[in-house]
Protein backbone atom coordinates (compact mmCIF):
# COMPACT_ATOMS: atom_id res chain seq x y z
CA UNK A 1 0.00 0.00 0.00
CA UNK A 2 0.94 3.55 -0.60
CA UNK A 3 1.62 5.98 2.17
CA UNK A 4 -1.81 8.00 1.60
CA UNK A 5 -3.25 4.59 2.31
CA UNK A 6 -1.50 3.64 5.34
CA UNK A 7 -2.01 7.39 6.70
CA UNK A 8 -5.73 7.05 6.05
CA UNK A 9 -5.84 3.55 7.97
CA UNK A 10 -3.95 4.73 11.20
CA UNK A 11 -4.48 8.17 11.16
CA UNK A 12 -0.91 8.99 11.01
CA UNK A 13 0.40 11.65 8.77
CA UNK A 14 3.18 11.00 6.21
CA UNK A 15 5.81 13.00 7.80
CA UNK A 16 5.37 10.95 11.15
CA UNK A 17 5.47 8.00 8.57
CA UNK A 18 8.38 8.98 7.30
CA UNK A 19 9.98 9.42 10.36
CA UNK A 20 9.57 6.25 11.73
CA UNK A 21 10.87 4.49 8.60
CA UNK A 22 13.93 6.82 9.06
CA UNK A 23 14.20 5.93 12.61
CA UNK A 24 14.37 2.21 11.74
CA UNK A 25 10.24 1.45 13.32
CA UNK A 26 8.95 0.77 10.13
CA UNK A 27 10.56 -1.94 8.29
CA UNK A 28 10.00 -3.95 5.23
CA UNK A 29 9.16 -0.62 3.29
CA UNK A 30 10.13 -1.70 -0.20
CA UNK A 31 11.23 1.27 -2.94
CA UNK A 32 9.58 0.84 -6.53
CA UNK A 33 11.01 2.09 -10.13
CA UNK A 34 9.00 4.77 -9.42
CA UNK A 35 10.90 5.76 -6.20
CA UNK A 36 7.25 5.35 -4.22
CA UNK A 37 7.23 3.57 -0.81
CA UNK A 38 5.22 0.37 -0.95
CA UNK A 39 4.49 -0.44 2.86
CA UNK A 40 3.36 -4.04 3.59
CA UNK A 41 0.31 -4.86 5.23
CA UNK A 42 1.92 -5.19 8.59
CA UNK A 43 2.38 -1.77 8.75
CA UNK A 44 -0.82 -0.59 9.70
CA UNK A 45 -0.10 -2.78 12.88
CA UNK A 46 3.74 -1.77 13.31
CA UNK A 47 2.47 2.00 13.41
CA UNK A 48 -0.35 1.22 15.81
CA UNK A 49 1.71 -0.55 18.03
CA UNK A 50 3.93 2.24 18.01
CA UNK A 51 1.53 4.75 18.49
CA UNK A 52 -0.15 2.72 21.55
CA UNK A 53 3.19 2.53 23.14
CA UNK A 54 4.12 6.45 22.73
CA UNK A 55 0.37 7.14 24.24
CA UNK A 56 1.38 4.80 27.27
CA UNK A 57 4.59 6.64 27.64
CA UNK A 58 7.35 4.90 26.16
CA UNK A 59 9.98 7.20 24.13
CA UNK A 60 10.79 6.28 20.62
CA UNK A 61 14.65 5.23 21.66
CA UNK A 62 12.74 3.01 23.88
CA UNK A 63 10.20 1.57 21.45
CA UNK A 64 13.18 1.07 19.19
CA UNK A 65 15.31 -0.89 21.60
CA UNK A 66 12.43 -3.28 22.21
CA UNK A 67 11.85 -3.93 18.26
CA UNK A 68 14.76 -4.85 17.87
CA UNK A 69 15.03 -6.79 20.55
CA UNK A 70 11.70 -8.26 19.17
CA UNK A 71 13.13 -8.92 15.81
CA UNK A 72 16.29 -10.37 16.34
CA UNK A 73 14.20 -13.01 18.60
CA UNK A 74 16.77 -12.44 21.80
CA UNK A 75 14.13 -10.70 24.07
CA UNK A 76 15.75 -10.50 27.45
CA UNK A 77 12.24 -10.73 29.40
CA UNK A 78 13.69 -9.46 32.43
CA UNK A 79 14.88 -6.51 31.28
CA UNK A 80 11.01 -6.18 29.34
CA UNK A 81 9.33 -6.80 32.50
CA UNK A 82 11.24 -4.27 34.13
CA UNK A 83 10.60 -1.58 31.51
CA UNK A 84 6.69 -2.58 31.93
CA UNK A 85 7.14 -2.05 35.50
CA UNK A 86 8.42 1.43 35.63
CA UNK A 87 5.99 2.73 32.08
CA UNK A 88 3.53 0.83 34.39
CA UNK A 89 4.99 3.17 37.21
CA UNK A 90 4.07 6.16 35.34
CA UNK A 91 1.25 5.45 34.35
CA UNK A 92 -0.38 5.04 37.87
CA UNK A 93 1.06 8.29 38.73
CA UNK A 94 -0.77 9.89 35.76
CA UNK A 95 -4.10 8.40 36.90
CA UNK A 96 -3.33 9.63 40.60
CA UNK A 97 -3.16 12.94 39.05
CA UNK A 98 -5.93 12.98 36.98
CA UNK A 99 -8.00 11.65 39.75
CA UNK A 100 -7.30 14.31 41.93
CA UNK A 101 -7.77 17.18 38.85
CA UNK A 102 -11.15 15.14 38.36
CA UNK A 103 -11.97 15.79 42.31
CA UNK A 104 -10.77 19.64 42.23
CA UNK A 105 -12.94 19.81 38.81
CA UNK A 106 -15.90 18.53 40.34
CA UNK A 107 -15.78 20.62 43.60
CA UNK A 108 -15.52 23.52 41.61
CA UNK A 109 -18.62 22.50 39.25
CA UNK A 110 -20.40 21.93 42.82
CA UNK A 111 -19.84 25.42 43.55
CA UNK A 112 -20.62 26.80 40.08
CA UNK A 113 -23.48 25.14 40.38
CA UNK A 114 -24.77 26.17 43.77
CA UNK A 115 -23.79 29.49 42.88
CA UNK A 116 -25.89 29.60 39.72
CA UNK A 117 -29.05 28.06 41.97
CA UNK A 118 -28.45 31.07 44.20
CA UNK A 119 -28.22 33.83 41.08
CA UNK A 120 -31.59 32.30 39.84
CA UNK A 121 -33.56 31.79 43.17
CA UNK A 122 -32.40 35.72 43.66
CA UNK A 123 -34.00 36.58 40.15
CA UNK A 124 -30.36 37.63 39.01
CA UNK A 125 -30.08 35.46 35.70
Amino acid sequence: MRIAELERRTGVGRHALRYYEKQGLLVDVYRGDNNYREYPEAAVAQVNLLRQLQTLGFSLKEIRQVLLAMRAGHMDCAEGAQRMAEQRKKVDAQIASLRQASKLLAREQRRLEESAARQRAEGEC
